[in-house]
Protein backbone atom coordinates (compact mmCIF):
# COMPACT_ATOMS: atom_id res chain seq x y z
CA UNK A 1 0.00 0.00 0.00
CA UNK A 2 3.17 2.46 0.63
CA UNK A 3 4.13 2.38 -2.81
CA UNK A 4 1.24 4.73 -3.97
CA UNK A 5 2.32 7.34 -2.05
CA UNK A 6 5.88 7.37 -2.89
CA UNK A 7 5.94 7.70 -6.81
CA UNK A 8 4.91 11.26 -7.32
CA UNK A 9 8.32 12.54 -5.42
CA UNK A 10 10.81 11.83 -7.56
CA UNK A 11 9.83 13.81 -10.60
CA UNK A 12 8.81 16.81 -8.69
CA UNK A 13 12.18 16.67 -7.26
CA UNK A 14 13.90 16.71 -10.87
CA UNK A 15 11.57 19.27 -11.71
CA UNK A 16 13.07 22.13 -8.99
CA UNK A 17 16.51 20.95 -8.81
CA UNK A 18 16.84 21.37 -12.98
CA UNK A 19 16.67 24.99 -12.96
CA UNK A 20 19.48 25.80 -10.27
CA UNK A 21 21.53 23.15 -12.15
CA UNK A 22 21.21 25.53 -15.25
CA UNK A 23 22.06 28.26 -13.57
CA UNK A 24 25.05 27.23 -12.06
CA UNK A 25 26.44 26.07 -15.55
CA UNK A 26 26.07 29.56 -17.12
CA UNK A 27 27.48 31.55 -14.37
CA UNK A 28 29.49 35.02 -15.56
CA UNK A 29 32.72 33.31 -14.33
CA UNK A 30 31.91 30.22 -16.47
CA UNK A 31 31.02 31.77 -19.26
CA UNK A 32 34.76 34.35 -18.61
CA UNK A 33 36.70 31.11 -19.00
CA UNK A 34 35.27 30.35 -22.34
CA UNK A 35 35.63 33.44 -23.74
CA UNK A 36 39.19 33.58 -23.02
CA UNK A 37 39.41 30.02 -23.85
CA UNK A 38 38.21 30.65 -27.19
CA UNK A 39 39.70 34.00 -28.03
CA UNK A 40 43.17 32.20 -27.10
CA UNK A 41 42.35 29.38 -29.38
CA UNK A 42 41.06 31.72 -32.19
CA UNK A 43 44.25 33.48 -31.89
CA UNK A 44 46.85 30.64 -32.57
CA UNK A 45 44.64 29.13 -34.72
CA UNK A 46 44.02 31.79 -36.98
CA UNK A 47 47.82 31.62 -38.64
CA UNK A 48 47.39 28.07 -38.82
CA UNK A 49 44.14 28.80 -41.05
CA UNK A 50 45.59 31.75 -43.22
CA UNK A 51 48.51 29.50 -43.95
CA UNK A 52 46.10 26.56 -45.30
CA UNK A 53 43.92 28.32 -47.22
CA UNK A 54 46.84 30.47 -49.12
CA UNK A 55 48.48 27.58 -49.74
CA UNK A 56 45.65 25.99 -51.89
CA UNK A 57 45.36 29.23 -53.87
CA UNK A 58 46.66 30.51 -56.87
CA UNK A 59 49.00 33.47 -56.98
CA UNK A 60 46.39 35.89 -58.76
CA UNK A 61 43.51 34.57 -56.32
CA UNK A 62 45.81 35.80 -53.38
CA UNK A 63 46.54 39.04 -55.25
CA UNK A 64 42.83 39.68 -56.01
CA UNK A 65 40.88 38.12 -53.05
CA UNK A 66 40.59 38.27 -49.41
CA UNK A 67 43.44 36.97 -46.88
CA UNK A 68 40.93 34.98 -44.96
CA UNK A 69 38.55 33.94 -47.51
CA UNK A 70 38.30 30.50 -48.82
CA UNK A 71 39.80 29.04 -52.21
CA UNK A 72 37.23 29.75 -54.78
CA UNK A 73 39.55 27.38 -57.19
CA UNK A 74 41.40 24.94 -54.87
CA UNK A 75 44.55 23.79 -56.37
CA UNK A 76 47.61 21.41 -55.33
CA UNK A 77 49.73 22.75 -57.36
CA UNK A 78 51.47 25.10 -54.96
CA UNK A 79 52.32 21.48 -52.51
CA UNK A 80 53.50 19.98 -55.12
CA UNK A 81 56.08 23.19 -56.16
CA UNK A 82 57.12 23.01 -52.31
CA UNK A 83 57.27 19.32 -51.97
CA UNK A 84 60.06 19.45 -55.29
CA UNK A 85 62.06 22.20 -53.29
CA UNK A 86 61.99 21.12 -49.86
CA UNK A 87 61.60 16.85 -50.14
CA UNK A 88 65.91 16.60 -50.60
CA UNK A 89 65.77 18.45 -46.95
CA UNK A 90 62.51 16.03 -45.50
CA UNK A 91 65.13 12.83 -46.25
CA UNK A 92 68.12 14.59 -44.79
CA UNK A 93 66.14 15.44 -41.86
CA UNK A 94 65.18 11.82 -40.97
CA UNK A 95 68.69 10.95 -41.38
CA UNK A 96 69.74 13.28 -38.88
CA UNK A 97 66.80 13.21 -36.59
CA UNK A 98 66.89 9.12 -35.89
CA UNK A 99 69.80 9.16 -34.51
CA UNK A 100 70.36 12.15 -32.85
CA UNK A 101 66.93 10.94 -30.69
CA UNK A 102 68.16 7.03 -30.36
CA UNK A 103 71.54 8.04 -28.92
CA UNK A 104 71.34 10.90 -26.65
CA UNK A 105 67.99 8.85 -25.12
CA UNK A 106 70.14 5.72 -24.55
CA UNK A 107 73.29 7.62 -22.68
CA UNK A 108 70.47 9.58 -21.14
CA UNK A 109 69.22 6.40 -19.51
CA UNK A 110 72.71 4.58 -18.63
CA UNK A 111 73.36 8.24 -16.85
CA UNK A 112 70.48 8.61 -15.02
CA UNK A 113 70.56 5.03 -13.85
CA UNK A 114 73.79 5.44 -12.74
CA UNK A 115 73.44 8.53 -10.97
CA UNK A 116 70.32 7.03 -9.31
CA UNK A 117 71.46 4.02 -8.17
CA UNK A 118 74.84 3.38 -8.37
CA UNK A 119 76.24 6.72 -7.28
CA UNK A 120 79.91 6.58 -8.80
CA UNK A 121 82.45 9.34 -6.51
CA UNK A 122 81.80 12.79 -7.90
CA UNK A 123 78.31 11.98 -8.75
CA UNK A 124 76.85 15.18 -7.43
CA UNK A 125 79.24 17.03 -9.27
CA UNK A 126 78.65 15.19 -12.55
CA UNK A 127 75.25 15.62 -12.13
CA UNK A 128 75.86 19.31 -11.41
CA UNK A 129 78.19 19.88 -14.66
CA UNK A 130 75.54 18.40 -16.99
CA UNK A 131 72.80 20.61 -15.51
CA UNK A 132 74.97 23.37 -16.14
CA UNK A 133 75.54 22.12 -19.67
CA UNK A 134 71.71 22.14 -20.26
CA UNK A 135 71.57 25.39 -19.97
CA UNK A 136 74.10 26.98 -21.75
CA UNK A 137 73.41 28.60 -25.08
CA UNK A 138 73.60 27.13 -28.34
CA UNK A 139 75.41 29.58 -30.14
CA UNK A 140 78.24 30.07 -27.08
CA UNK A 141 79.10 26.54 -28.04
CA UNK A 142 79.15 27.02 -32.03
CA UNK A 143 82.60 28.13 -32.12
CA UNK A 144 84.78 25.17 -29.89
CA UNK A 145 82.43 23.11 -31.95
CA UNK A 146 83.45 24.35 -35.12
CA UNK A 147 87.23 24.23 -34.55
CA UNK A 148 86.84 20.45 -32.99
CA UNK A 149 84.68 18.99 -35.89
CA UNK A 150 87.16 21.27 -38.51
CA UNK A 151 90.11 19.74 -36.46
CA UNK A 152 88.77 15.92 -36.29
CA UNK A 153 87.81 16.16 -40.22
CA UNK A 154 84.44 15.99 -39.60
CA UNK A 155 82.97 19.19 -40.17
CA UNK A 156 79.74 19.78 -42.09
CA UNK A 157 79.21 16.06 -42.67
CA UNK A 158 76.18 14.03 -41.33
CA UNK A 159 78.29 12.47 -37.93
CA UNK A 160 79.12 16.51 -37.08
CA UNK A 161 75.28 17.12 -36.99
CA UNK A 162 74.19 14.08 -35.48
CA UNK A 163 77.33 14.80 -33.04
CA UNK A 164 76.13 18.01 -32.35
CA UNK A 165 72.78 17.09 -31.35
CA UNK A 166 74.15 14.04 -29.39
CA UNK A 167 75.89 16.53 -27.47
CA UNK A 168 73.29 19.03 -26.96
CA UNK A 169 70.68 16.51 -26.36
CA UNK A 170 72.80 14.57 -23.37
CA UNK A 171 72.15 16.82 -20.36
CA UNK A 172 68.48 17.00 -20.44
CA UNK A 173 67.89 13.43 -21.41
CA UNK A 174 70.07 12.70 -18.21
CA UNK A 175 68.03 15.14 -16.52
CA UNK A 176 64.66 13.55 -17.33
CA UNK A 177 66.10 10.04 -16.26
CA UNK A 178 67.70 10.39 -13.61
CA UNK A 179 64.18 12.28 -12.04
CA UNK A 180 62.49 9.58 -12.85
CA UNK A 181 64.54 6.62 -11.60
CA UNK A 182 64.81 8.77 -8.55
CA UNK A 183 60.99 8.18 -8.07
CA UNK A 184 61.09 4.25 -8.46
CA UNK A 185 61.73 2.28 -4.71
CA UNK A 186 65.81 1.92 -4.20
CA UNK A 187 64.13 -1.76 -2.56
CA UNK A 188 63.81 -2.72 -6.01
CA UNK A 189 67.24 -2.56 -6.78
CA UNK A 190 68.34 -4.04 -3.57
CA UNK A 191 66.40 -6.75 -4.37
CA UNK A 192 67.76 -7.09 -8.01
CA UNK A 193 71.36 -6.50 -6.21
CA UNK A 194 70.35 -9.88 -3.70
CA UNK A 195 69.93 -11.55 -6.97
CA UNK A 196 72.73 -11.48 -8.20
CA UNK A 197 72.38 -8.83 -10.95
CA UNK A 198 75.38 -6.65 -12.29
CA UNK A 199 75.08 -2.68 -13.60
CA UNK A 200 73.96 -3.93 -17.24
CA UNK A 201 71.30 -6.74 -16.30
CA UNK A 202 69.73 -4.69 -13.82
CA UNK A 203 69.57 -2.11 -16.57
CA UNK A 204 68.30 -4.17 -19.11
CA UNK A 205 66.07 -6.58 -17.87
CA UNK A 206 64.59 -3.96 -14.85
CA UNK A 207 65.01 -0.27 -15.31
CA UNK A 208 64.84 -0.21 -19.06
CA UNK A 209 61.08 -2.30 -19.05
CA UNK A 210 60.14 0.18 -16.26
CA UNK A 211 61.22 3.38 -18.10
CA UNK A 212 58.50 3.40 -21.30
CA UNK A 213 57.39 6.85 -19.77
CA UNK A 214 59.92 8.53 -20.31
CA UNK A 215 61.07 7.49 -22.71
CA UNK A 216 58.10 8.64 -25.11
CA UNK A 217 58.33 12.02 -23.16
CA UNK A 218 62.40 11.91 -23.92
CA UNK A 219 61.88 11.01 -27.67
CA UNK A 220 58.84 13.71 -28.26
CA UNK A 221 61.16 16.43 -27.02
CA UNK A 222 64.07 14.87 -29.00
CA UNK A 223 62.57 14.68 -32.26
CA UNK A 224 60.98 17.89 -31.95
CA UNK A 225 64.45 19.70 -30.92
CA UNK A 226 66.36 18.18 -33.56
CA UNK A 227 63.43 18.41 -36.27
CA UNK A 228 62.75 22.25 -35.57
CA UNK A 229 66.63 23.39 -35.61
CA UNK A 230 67.87 25.67 -37.61
CA UNK A 231 71.13 26.69 -36.73
CA UNK A 232 72.71 23.80 -35.73
CA UNK A 233 71.83 22.27 -39.44
CA UNK A 234 73.14 25.45 -41.01
CA UNK A 235 76.18 25.30 -39.57
CA UNK A 236 77.26 22.07 -39.25
CA UNK A 237 75.54 19.35 -41.80
CA UNK A 238 77.15 21.14 -44.99
CA UNK A 239 74.96 21.31 -47.97
CA UNK A 240 74.55 17.93 -48.91
CA UNK A 241 73.24 17.43 -45.50
CA UNK A 242 71.03 20.85 -44.51
CA UNK A 243 68.08 19.47 -43.05
CA UNK A 244 64.45 20.76 -44.04
CA UNK A 245 64.71 24.09 -42.08
CA UNK A 246 67.55 25.24 -43.97
CA UNK A 247 66.24 24.48 -47.25
CA UNK A 248 62.87 26.22 -46.13
CA UNK A 249 64.61 29.42 -45.44
CA UNK A 250 66.44 29.40 -48.88
CA UNK A 251 62.84 29.08 -50.40
CA UNK A 252 61.57 31.56 -48.37
CA UNK A 253 64.01 34.00 -48.54
CA UNK A 254 64.88 33.66 -52.39
CA UNK A 255 65.80 37.56 -54.18
CA UNK A 256 65.07 36.13 -57.38
CA UNK A 257 61.67 36.30 -59.08
CA UNK A 258 58.16 36.85 -57.84
CA UNK A 259 57.61 36.06 -53.94
CA UNK A 260 55.17 32.65 -54.48
CA UNK A 261 53.15 32.99 -51.03
CA UNK A 262 50.94 30.19 -51.65
CA UNK A 263 54.25 27.66 -51.99
CA UNK A 264 56.28 29.34 -48.91
CA UNK A 265 53.33 29.01 -46.73
CA UNK A 266 52.82 24.83 -48.11
CA UNK A 267 56.58 24.49 -47.75
CA UNK A 268 56.05 25.77 -44.18
CA UNK A 269 53.49 23.18 -43.61
CA UNK A 270 55.45 20.39 -44.72
CA UNK A 271 58.61 21.64 -42.11
CA UNK A 272 55.68 21.67 -39.03
CA UNK A 273 53.99 18.38 -39.98
CA UNK A 274 56.03 15.53 -38.52
CA UNK A 275 56.09 17.64 -35.28
CA UNK A 276 52.82 18.58 -35.56
CA UNK A 277 51.61 14.91 -35.98
CA UNK A 278 53.93 13.48 -33.28
CA UNK A 279 52.28 16.22 -30.96
CA UNK A 280 48.77 15.37 -32.06
CA UNK A 281 48.79 11.69 -32.23
CA UNK A 282 51.24 10.70 -28.68
CA UNK A 283 50.14 14.16 -27.01
CA UNK A 284 48.09 11.77 -24.10
CA UNK A 285 51.32 9.77 -23.72
CA UNK A 286 53.44 12.56 -23.24
CA UNK A 287 51.42 14.14 -20.13
CA UNK A 288 51.25 10.34 -18.93
CA UNK A 289 54.97 9.94 -18.72
CA UNK A 290 55.06 13.89 -17.38
CA UNK A 291 52.73 12.75 -14.74
CA UNK A 292 54.96 9.28 -14.37
CA UNK A 293 57.90 11.26 -12.85
CA UNK A 294 59.42 13.58 -15.48
CA UNK A 295 59.34 16.09 -13.35
CA UNK A 296 59.87 14.54 -10.45
CA UNK A 297 62.78 14.65 -7.85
Amino acid sequence: MSHTTLQPIAPAMSFDTAPAARRKRFKPARIGIYAFLFSAALYFLLPLYVMIITSFKSMDEIRSGNVFALPMFATVAPWKHAWSQVSGGFWNSVAITVPSTIIPILVGAINGYALSFWRPRGANVLFGVLLAGAFIPVQVMIYPLVWMMAHAGVFGSLPAIVLVHVIFGMPIMTLLFRNYYAAVPHELFQAARVDGGGFWRIFLQVMLPMSLPIVVVAAIMQVTGVWNDYILGLVFAGRDNAPMTVQLNNVINTTTGTRLYNVNMAATILTAALPLAIYFISGRWFVRGIAAGAVKG
